[in-house]
């Protein structure tokens, strides 16, 4: 087991994933970082994107998350989800409206922090389609 990694991945709501595995790689707010067993302690934040869950050098698992808290010992990595949803659950019809609807939204808020919401809630639908584009070239 010295050779694998803990991967926990906690959304609000419960645990969602406890495994061990090869390397996970995460999209921190300053670039992806991969973790491997070993890994320097780190804490960082997570932007909206990918986590790549491997096994050996294929990914086994591809998780969208829409940012949060990761923190990195040399035995584990645990990432603190605001959302977490598969890859493969994500319906590119629903997020298109979605993105459409918060346009709209966007245009008739009527304050500064009521538009900062809106935008906030946009870049992580935008995240999610970008998401589904790259997950078409694995």
């Amino acid at each position: 087991m010295a050779d694998k990694v803990e991967f926990e991945l906690v959304s609000p709501e419960k645990l969602l994933k406890s495994q061990p595995v090869d390397m996970v790689v995460v999209p921190g707010s300053e670039g992806d970082f991969g973790v491997l067993a070993g890994h320097s302690p780190m804490i960082s934040t997570v932007r909206p994107g990918v986590i790549d869950v491997y096994e050996g050098d294929r990914v086994v698992d591809r998780v969208f998350v829409a940012g949060g808290f990761a923190e990195v010992t040399e035995t584990r990595c645990t990432v603190l989800a605001e959302e977490a949803v598969a890859l493969a659950d994500l319906n590119r019809g629903a997020i298109e409206k979605t993105i459409k609807d918060l346009s709209e939204d966007s245009d008739d808020s009527k304050s500064e922090a009521e538009r900062a919401a809106v935008e906030a809630k946009l870049a992580v639908a935008r995240a999610k389609l970008d998401a589904l584009g790259q997950s078409a070239a694995h």
